[in-house]
C-alpha cells in the first residue's frame, strides 16, 4: 500500500505538524468499495443477521415433528452455539496464524478513509515516539461505531507506521456481538473492567482506549439542544487513575471525522436504557439506510504526552488536574487542525465526568 512520511507542505496544516502517516484518497478502486460493503454487511451488520438466523432457526425447529430429528437439530445448536462462545478460533494465536492483521480487506478500508495520521508534538519538552513510548493511546472521539479506533487497532501497516503496537480496550458489551468479538479477540483486545486493565499495564503492555466509551455514542446531534456544528467527546477519569498508578503518560489522539461514518436516529428510551444495561443499543445506517458507513476521511491527529505527576498518590485533586491537562490538549490539536480537514466552522465540547 501507498502511504508517504514527511513534514508537511500543505499550506493548511498548521506549522510544526508532520504527517508521519497518509493514503491518498485517489486510491480508492471498485474492489475496494466492494470490500467494503460487503464487509460491513457481514461484520456490523452480524449485529442484526445473526439474531435473524437465530429467530428463523428457532421457528423452524418448533415445527418439526419428528422427535429424532428434533432432537439431533437441538444438539447441533447447543454444540455450534458452545463452540462459537468458547472455541479456539477466538484465540490471539489463531489471530496470528490467520495474519488477520495483514489481510486485504484492511487495505481496502484504510484507502476508503483515506487514512492520515499528523503528529502534532513537536513543540513538546521532549521528543516522543509514539510506536515506542510506553504511554497509554487515547482515541477521541467514539463515533456511532468506533472506526477510528479499529483501524488503529487492527491493520499491521496502522501500528507499525504510525501508532506502535498496543491492546484495544473495549466495553464488556463488545462479548454480546458475534464476529465482532472474533476479531477482538483475534487483536488481543481486553475487557474495559478495571482489573484487567490494572493487569495489563503491570505487565508493561502499551493499551489504547476510548475514553468516553459507548455513552458518547448519544452525545452530539441529532440530540435535542446540539447543534451540527458542535463535535461532543466524554473525558472520564478512570484512565487517567490508572495513568497516575503505573506512571504513564497519555498520549491524546483525536480523529477527525469518526462521528460522521454513520449517522443514528434519536430515541431517548433507547438511550436510557442502553445507560441501564452499560451496552449500547442505537439504530444507525449508513449508506442505503444499511450499515455501510458513508465515505468519510479520517485524520488523527496525535498530541503532546500529558506526564502523571510526580510521587502521584492518584488522588481526586491529582486526577482532576491531570483532566485538565488533557482536555486543554484535546482543545489545542482540534483547533489548530480542524481548518485543515474542512471543519473551521465547528466547535469541540468536552464533558468532563
Amino acid at each position: 500500500m501507498k502511504h508517504e512520511r514527511r513534514h508537511s507542505v500543505y499550506s493548511q496544516h498548521p506549522p510544526g505538524s508532520e504527517i508521519i502517516f497518509r493514503v491518498p484518497a485517489t486510491d480508492l478502486t471498485f474492489v475496494d468499495r466492494l470490500i467494503v460493503s460487503v464487509s460491513s454487511l457481514t461484520i456490523i451488520g452480524s449485529v442484526v443477521w445473526v439474531p435473524a438466523c437465530i429467530a428463523w432457526a428457532w421457528r423452524r425447529w418448533k415445527i418439526v415433528k419428528d422427535k429424532r430429528r428434533k432432537a439431533l437439530y437441538a444438539a447441533l445448536a447447543i454444540a455450534t452455539s458452545i463452540l462459537l462462545a468458547v472455541g479456539p478460533h477466538r484465540s490471539p494465536h489463531f489471530g496470528k496464524t490467520l495474519q488477520v492483521r495483514k489481510w486485504r480487506l484492511w487495505q481496502a478500508w484504510l484507502r476508503f478513509i483515506a487514512m492520515e495520521v499528523i503528529s502534532d508534538t513537536a513543540s513538546n519538552k521532549r521528543s516522543i515516539d509514539v510506536k515506542e513510548e510506553k504511554a497509554i493511546l487515547a482515541f477521541v472521539p467514539h463515533g456511532i461505531f468506533p472506526f477510528a479506533f479499529a483501524f488503529a487497532a487492527l491493520p499491521d501497516i496502522a501500528q507499525s507506521a504510525a501508532f506502535g503496537v498496543f491492546r484495544p480496550v473495549v466495553a464488556s458489551a463488545t462479548a454480546l456481538f458475534p464476529i465482532v468479538r472474533d476479531f477482538l479477540s483475534w487483536c488481543a483486545a481486553i475487557d474495559a473492567s478495571k482489573s484487567s486493565v490494572d493487569n495489563v499495564l503491570s505487565k508493561g503492555e502499551r493499551i489504547g482506549i476510548v475514553p468516553g466509551g459507548i455513552a458518547e455514542i448519544f452525545e452530539g446531534y441529532p440530540k435535542p439542544m446540539t447543534s451540527p456544528n458542535e463535535e461532543y467527546s466524554i473525558v472520564r477519569k478512570g484512565f487517567l487513575r490508572m495513568a497516575i498508578k503505573h506512571n504513564l503518560p497519555v498520549i491524546p489522539i483525536y480523529a477527525f471525522g469518526a462521528t460522521k461514518m454513520m449517522k443514528r436516529l434519536d430515541l431517548p428510551l433507547l438511550e436510557t436504557i442502553s445507560r441501564w444495561l452499560r451496552i449500547s443499543i442505537v439504530l444507525f445506517f449508513g449508506v442505503w439506510g444499511l450499515p455501510i458507513p458513508f465515505r468519510q476521511r479520517l485524520s488523527y491527529v496525535i498530541g503532546r504526552p500529558i506526564q502523571p505527576p510526580s510521587h502521584g498518590s492518584g488522588d481526586e485533586e491529582q486526577v482532576r488536574a491531570m483532566q485538565d491537562l488533557f482536555c486543554q490538549e484535546l482543545e489545542r490539536i482540534f483547533n489548530r487542525h480542524k481548518e485543515a480537514y474542512g471543519w473551521g466552522h465547528k466547535t469541540l465540547k468536552l464533558l468532563k465526568q
